[in-house]
């Protein structure tokens, strides 16, 4: 109960003055809200754990149980808030009703204040211990929202839409960066299987000795290390939704072991005979471009059609226009929140660094450089010059050059590519470091090209 968030929300005064004293040193943080209109905005801003409840409030819904209604708000939005319900003597059967639609408990006032705790830390414990059953599982939060609002990020929500409700089987295709996590996640929050788990596994990443007990699970014995049974990630998953990222990496043995589990629809753990039966709609996810993936001697087609029955193609950054800047303020916000900053906004010569730049790393990078310039910025407000790209190194892309600075008759890449160069040194008066930023260059690999060029 020590690391919980606790929101009372109740019209009586003295009531929320008492509780905030008692439970003050308990937790690790206290909210206190007379009116229920400003609940979910609470919530959708705080990172609550626990909701005291009122069921009655001198508001606009005189039902005389207006706890209900706003107790159905937050398991629609927030089902993840444990909920505690107050109640006078005389509505206890209000109060069993809230049982059924989902709060965790319920206290009658006036009430002890050990009463009071004690319930607290059994809603409390409840909350962990299922959040340990559900490991791996991962858990769909209000953060995972996609944001974006370009005609291609359009037509990408309006696919989503239309394909998440049904059975279909997902392949989400794109560059690193992109974002195919945040699509396999709305994919599975707006399907019919909502609330069943999520379960994301990243099967490029698996050896060959691992890939089948991870996915499939194992008998204790099965091998030196398999001290019990373990439930693999299909098992996990049942019901749900299944995420194989990365689904473009795996060797054909593995793409053979997979193909048999969904045409078979059951699992075989290792050290049993025994299948056990699986239903899991699978989203797999790949930065390797299809027609890469359709050679045989690279990926089983007959794989291919098992998991692509519908694909999702995420647009790169650089073709997403204003969504770059819209993304820029969203990680401003983020990270002011989390870095206890309050810078304000992006300066001119900013969003146009920031648009003019062609993000190989996509939204990741972004997210990377927005999160050093809120730490590194001692301004009120991102300047230019507080924001630096990825270090990583990268090519500077041949079609970048060629949009920058188009192809004369007969000239090559080569001499584009030096021309490209020279222009930008000289346009900064031999200055490297803003040389190389204009090209989406690290300083070692704008040196290195100068040699090539003897610049």
């Amino acid at each position: 109960m020590k690391k919980s968030t606790v929101l009372i929300v109740d019209d009586d005064q003295d009531l929320l003055t008492a509780v905030r004293i008692l439970l003050k040193p308990k937790v690790k943080q206290i909210l206190v809200e007379r009116n229920p209109e400003n609940l979910l905005h609470i919530l959708a801003n705080q990172s609550v754990d626990i909701v005291l409840l009122d069921m009655n409030f001198k508001s606009a819904i005189n039902t005389g149980n207006e706890g209900l209604f706003w107790l159905g708000k937050i398991k629609s939005q927030f089902p993840h808030v444990r909920v505690i319900m107050i109640t006078a003597y005389g509505a206890v059967d209000l109060a069993v009703r809230s049982l059924k639609l989902g709060a965790s408990d319920f206290i009658v006032k006036p009430w002890q204040n050990e009463q009071l705790l004690q319930t607290l830390e059994a809603v409390s414990q409840e909350a962990k211990e299922q959040g340990k059953k559900k490991n791996p599982v991962q858990l769909i939060r209000d953060e995972d929202e996609l944001v974006g609002r370009s005609s291609v990020m359009e037509d990408l929500q309006y696919k989503i839409d239309k394909v998440a409700p049904t059975e279909a089987n997902i392949l989400i295709l794109g560059e690193n960066g992109t974002g195919k996590d945040l699509i396999a996640k709305a994919l599975h929050r707006r399907s019919l299987r909502e609330k069943k788990p999520y379960v994301k596994v990243d099967v490029g990443a698996l050896t060959e000795t691992l890939f089948e007990s991870e996915l499939f699970g194992y008998k204790k014995g099965a091998f030196t290390d398999a001290r019990e049974d373990r439930q693999g990630r299909f098992e996990a998953a049942h019901g749900g939704t299944l995420f194989l990222d990365e689904i473009g990496n795996i060797s054909l043995q593995q793409q053979a072991k997979l193909l048999s589990v969904l045409q078979n629809r059951q699992v075989v753990p290792l050290g049993s005979y025994q299948g056990i039966p699986v239903d899991i709609r699978l989203l797999s996810a790949t930065n390797v471009p299809l027609k890469t993936l359709a050679d045989e001697s690279r990926f089983r087609k007959d794989l291919i059609y098992r998991i692509n029955t519908v694909e999702i193609q995420v647009p790169p950054l650089r073709e997403r226009g204003d969504d770059i800047l819209l993304l820029a303020n969203h990680f401003l916000a983020f990270y002011n929140k989390k870095y206890h900053k309050n810078i304000e906004g992006l300066e001119t010569d900013a969003k146009q660094k920031l648009k003019g730049y062609y993000y190989p790393g996509n939204v990741r990078e972004l997210q990377y450089s927005m999160e050093r310039a809120v730490i590194m910025s001692e301004q009120q407000s991102i300047r230019g010059i507080d924001i630096l790209f990825s270090p990583i190194e990268q090519e500077m892309p041949k079609e970048k050059l060629v949009q920058d600075y188009p192809l004369t008759t007969n000239q090559s890449l080569e001499e584009l590519e030096r021309n490209a160069i020279q222009s930008a040194i000289d346009r900064y008066n031999g200055n490297i470091s803003k040389a190389a930023r204009e090209l989406g260059l690290t300083r070692a690999a704008l040196y290195r090209r100068m040699e090539k060029y003897n610049i």
